[in-house]
């Protein structure tokens, strides 16, 4: 078993996926970590495999295409006591874990998620679409769910891998984001919650996410669940 598995998901992502792998790398070497990087590609188009193999991750494939299934197969295929999964955009800054990953790993908490919103955002980095429907959507959730989570969408997170077991994640979407944190709370995992760093992509990027239909499948998992 390892110490650590750093997840990343996959889209046509080949214009940062070697910096996000770089900074995974250089965080296991310099914490002096026993971990794996593992990448799901979500069925790429474009060089993105190529580029996370030469960087020296390990690549497995889900054809289906969707966040939360490329989550979830990545997910059950880690090997890590802990689990940190985040966008492999270049918007997160995987070589500055430690504020996820030591309270998983010192077992503080069961389930720990960034918050956008802390006061780390770099100018530019979220559209203001988003800015208005995260909070709106974050707020709905705390509402339904009970948890006090201010970001229910950020992009990075961690989970021990026997708290992960307790979960039944089914969702296929942008929703798993939702899903994760209310399945947490039924569950009665310890949940935490840490600001995080979100920069601008480092390079241009096709935008993954579809605000309006997006922000819809995430209502309807809350109104439905």
């Amino acid at each position: 078993m390892l110490d650590l598995t750093i997840l990343m998901p996959c889209l046509n992502e080949e214009e940062n996926i070697a910096l996000c792998i770089e900074q995974a790398h250089e965080y296991l070497s310099s914490e002096g970590i026993l971990g794996e990087i593992l990448v799901v590609d979500n069925d790429s188009i474009d060089r993105s495999v190529e580029i996370a193999n030469a960087h020296g991750a390990t690549v497995i494939k889900e054809h289906r295409r969707g966040y939360g299934r490329a989550l979830r197969t990545g997910l059950a295929a880690a090997q890590g006591d802990v689990i940190i999964f985040g966008d492999c955009d270049s918007t997160y800054d995987f070589a500055n874990l430690d504020p996820i990953y030591q309270p998983l790993v010192e077992n503080k908490v069961d389930f720990m998620t960034g918050d956008r919103f802390g006061g780390q955002m770099e100018e530019g980095a979220m559209s203001w679409s988003h800015k208005l429907g995260v909070p709106f959507l974050s707020w709905c959730g705390r509402v339904k769910f009970g948890v006090k989570i201010h970001d229910w969408h950020c992009g990075i997170r961690g989970i021990r891998k026997d708290a992960l077991q307790k979960l039944n994640l089914q969702t296929d979407g942008m929703e798993f984001a939702t899903e994760m944190i209310a399945e947490a709370s039924r569950k009665g995992l310890r949940i935490g919650e840490v600001s995080v760093p979100l920069k601008r992509a480092q390079n241009e990027r096709q935008e993954k996410l579809r605000t309006i239909r997006d922000g819809f499948r995430h209502l309807w998992y809350i109104l439905k669940a």
